[in-house]
């Protein structure tokens, strides 16, 4: 098995995640770049590659049984195992998102993506992170799926939206439920917030770097043992549920 300490990133060709993957690549580790479209993974892997990172490309959709479970085999082919997973990949849906005016398949396609594809995607990777002395899972989760945050008065949480804040919600509870489980593992498990970053899911209106955001997930991803597990954070600290 590799010495180095290996990563996955889902979603990394751009954005959050392909800055994510960047960070960690600063600090030695081998990271594979978890994405969808060849053209856009292999592109992220030259341009990390010629940044000095040691990365490798993952043909991933994590709404794909079969993807999922043929990534997980490449991982253990090139790494033997997985040091940390960040479940990044994630979608926005379409528009109106007003609850009273949905389409109901737009609620169950960002669902798809942003709960169950981290779940699927966290399944197939566990027995390689069960190989590793310092195991991590971050999920990148977002402001809007704090029900604090979406409840309270003045505070500012974008537009209506019944699929993608929900989603994220759904996201944060699964974080909890499998930090409950992994309890007695050395795995920690933690939700992410990355803030209002500029990235093309929101048509790049962000006031925030993809940089910035990715920063939160570097630190949860570098954990110390012992360190916090089924909690919420930002740059700030954590985030009331």
């Amino acid at each position: 098995m590799s010495e180095q300490t290996i990563a996955l990133v889902t979603g990394a060709n751009k954005g959050i995640g392909y800055e994510i993957a960047a960070g960690l690549g600063a600090l030695g580790w081998r990271v594979g770049v978890g994405a969808r479209d060849r053209e856009r993974r292999e592109s992220a892997v030259e341009k990390l590659r010629a940044a000095g990172v040691d990365a490798f490309g993952v043909p991933l959709d994590v709404t794909d049984d079969a993807s999922v479970a043929e990534a997980a085999r490449l991982v253990e082919d090139t790494a033997g195992r997985l040091d940390v997973l960040v479940n990044n990949a994630g979608i926005t849906g379409a528009v109106p998102q007003l609850p009273t005016s949905v389409d109901p398949a737009t609620v169950r396609t960002v669902v798809e993506t942003n709960v169950i594809g981290v779940i699927r995607v966290t399944n197939a990777m566990l027995p390689l992170l069960r190989r590793s002395p310092a195991p991590r899972i971050v999920n990148m989760s977002s402001g809007v799926g704090s029900l604090t945050r979406q409840t309270t008065p003045g505070s500012d949480t974008g537009p209506i939206a019944v699929a993608y804040s929900p989603s994220k919600t759904f996201l944060n509870a699964v974080t909890v439920q499998y930090a409950k489980e992994l309890g007695d593992t050395d795995i920690l498990v933690n939700a992410a917030c990355p803030g209002y970053c500029a990235t093309d899911l929101n048509g790049f209106r962000g006031t925030r770097t993809p940089e910035q955001g990715a920063a939160v997930a570097i630190r949860l991803a570098t954990l110390p043992d012992g360190g916090p597990t089924g909690a919420f954070f930002d740059d700030e600290g954590e985030v009331p549920w």
